[in-house]
């Protein structure tokens, strides 16, 4: 379908690619995999007709759609979510409602509510304008879709519903991920960039990992022959260079020794650094204690009745879709937000949070060598480069201020100071987006080996398994753990079958799902009304949402002049805080005004 024939690339002097050559048939399924830099973006980014190469071909058949999903993108600001959405159409022939349909199943899918399909794009972050984005080019129903990064910005609902609809309905397909089980689900061969070319295995992703194994192992083998029989062939020419009589030997050594290729080695790391924690004071025996715990804003209730406690040395993760309540419980255990029950937490706690906002409170002015050199202790003071290698911080990178480097640069930048802090009970939201691989397998193995307690917020299911003792699934309202640990690796809130319903529930039925009955004029009326009365509901859970969230925000700031109150009795402070009261009276009135309207 596509053919890459003596492909190359080159910036200045340096070659990135170098005669690739590979064929993407239909109905493939590849994961491009290497480390960070060698290429699999670039080499993307060339399949889809975005940057040509240094030499070489791509061809591809007359008519042959291509989507294309990149890491960074920029979406119109002057339209709708739904507007934009509906772009995938542009040039096609649908019934209106049908395309409504669909656009709102897509959209519902990746986790948007109904009543954002009206908003403009502009109000939302990066992440949702990539999940924007996606929809677009899966409503296109591209020959070949090309994905890079698809799952930084979704929750566990949504990268299930994407492994359904890459496994049901999408064709030839090739994926960028540090998602292991997100790859491993959608994929069944696996293109590897090593050196600057490719090696092709025909299996998914887990197989490939032990193939490349035993090939690396075969060249290593391979190369310590070559080394040898390089050393005997200059030991010889060294030994016999002025002796006549064997002269026309060491010649014909000299030349034997120039016609040898070198044999490369894949580039793999498997100098796996170990980080270890800090010592710190051991904590009480139950770190965490949760005694029916119950979270509302006015009438809307978040979570209720959650019983947990979490044993010193305990590594726990909290999954479910976004809005579930994961972030409102931690909140509720930073002590950050009121709430009902009893949550205790024990003697000497000392938390280490990790939150997805934490790189904001990083100094820009200072480089990022400097950043980990003033918190590193003890031996990692000389290990410092290597762990900023670990975590993508190579060569000049370390050299670079912090004010210049993206946002998930700065993410883990973040990580790597929390990594080196002395704390006992570590909260970690979302750790491993906008890390590779190896970084996460170094931070993964770091958490092991923390003798602290742990939780986890995560949708990574490859990380969490073998790491975690116990799971907390957040669905309905509800705080539980799964009955059936057995059954799968990772529990998560949305089993297989309801991943792939889960829009179906949302959307209203297509044209040929109608019965005859409701095909006339009075059946899409029906339908239009429907769909009217769901955005008005969809709408009022919109209205509660940003309620919730200015409640919150008042009762933090509260809490913060509350603790400064504390300590200084200031007229001004006094007036904020009565301020600041009235602001969460007046918040609480509307929200009970909507929620009564419901």
């Amino acid at each position: 379908m596509v053919s890459i024939e003596h492909l190359c690339v080159e910036f200045g002097a340096k070659p990135l690619l170098h005669d690739l050559c590979f064929v993407v048939n239909p109905h493939d399924r590849i994961a491009l995999v290497g480390k960070n830099g060698a290429g699999k973006s670039t080499l993307l980014k060339i399949m889809a007709g975005l940057q040509l190469p240094t030499s070489g071909k791509v061809s591809r058949p007359t008519g042959l759609k291509v989507g294309y999903l990149p890491q960074v993108m920029q979406v119109n600001d002057s339209r709708t979510v739904e507007e934009e959405t509906a772009l995938a159409y542009t040039g096609h022939t649908v019934e209106p409602w049908q395309m409504r349909a669909e656009i709102d199943k897509t959209l519902t899918g990746l986790g948007f509510h109904r009543d954002d399909l009206t908003r403009p794009t502009s109000e939302f972050s990066g992440g949702w304008r990539m999940r924007i984005e996606l929809a677009k080019i899966l409503l296109q129903n591209p020959d070949l879709l090309l994905l890079d990064e698809p799952t930084n910005h979704l929750d566990i609902g949504s990268i299930e519903w994407l492994e359904t609809f890459i496994q049901t309905s999408a064709k030839a397909v090739m994926v960028v991920s540090h998602d292991r089980a997100f790859i491993n689900n959608i994929t069944n061969r696996t293109i590897e960039i090593t050196c600057g070319r490719i090696n092709d295995y025909r299996v998914k992703y887990d197989q490939y990992v032990t193939l490349r194994d035993e090939r690396r192992q075969q060249q290593l083998r391979a190369y310590e022959n070559q080394q040898k029989e390089i050393a005997d062939i200059k030991e010889f020419i060294e030994r016999f260079r002025y002796k006549p009589t064997k002269s026309n030997q060491v010649q014909s050594r000299m030349k034997q020794l120039e016609k040898i290729v070198p044999i490369e080695i894949d580039e793999v790391d498997n100098t796996m650094l170990r980080l270890k924690f800090p010592p710190c004071q051991r904590s009480g025996d139950f770190p965490v204690i949760c005694d029916e715990v119950s979270k509302s804003y006015g009438n809307h209730l978040i979570f209720k009745n959650v019983n947990m406690s979490i044993r010193r040395g305990e590594k726990v993760a909290f999954m479910g879709n976004n809005g579930e309540g994961k972030s409102t419980l931690v909140k509720c255990i930073m002590g950050q937000i009121p709430f009902d029950g009893t949550l205790k937490i024990a003697q000497n706690v000392q938390i280490g949070y990790f939150a997805q906002n934490q790189a904001q409170l990083l100094d820009g002015n200072i480089t990022v060598f400097d950043t980990i050199d003033r918190v590193a202790t003890g031996d990692m003071r000389t290990r410092v480069r290597d762990l900023l290698g670990a975590f993508m911080f190579g060569g000049e990178a370390i050299d670079k201020y912090v004010k210049v480097l993206s946002g998930g640069e700065r993410s883990r930048l973040a990580m790597i100071q929390l990594l080196l802090q002395p704390v006992n009970l570590l909260i970690l939201d979302e750790p491993t987006n906008h890390l590779d691989m190896q970084s996460k397998d170094v931070l993964k193995s770091a958490i092991r080996e923390f003798d602290g307690t742990a939780i986890i917020v995560s949708h990574d299911r490859d990380f969490l398994k073998g790491l975690v003792d116990r799971i907390y699934v957040f669905k309905d309202q509800q705080v539980r753990e799964p009955i059936d640990k057995g059954s799968i690796s990772i529990p998560s809130p949305l089993t297989g079958k309801e991943a792939a319903d889960r829009t179906d529930r949302m959307v209203l039925p297509t044209k040929g799902e109608m019965s005859a009955g409701q095909k006339g004029s009075g059946g899409v009326q029906a339908w239009q009304a429907a769909k009217a009365e769901a955005k008005a509901k969809a709408r009022q859970e919109k209205m509660l949402k940003a309620c919730e969230d200015k409640v919150t925000q008042l009762e933090q700031q509260i809490t913060e002049v509350e603790q400064r109150l504390a300590t200084k009795n200031d007229m001004q402070l006094v007036e904020q805080y009565t301020q600041l009261k009235a602001r969460l009276e007046a918040a609480m009135a509307e929200w009970e005004k909507i929620v009564g309207d419901q």
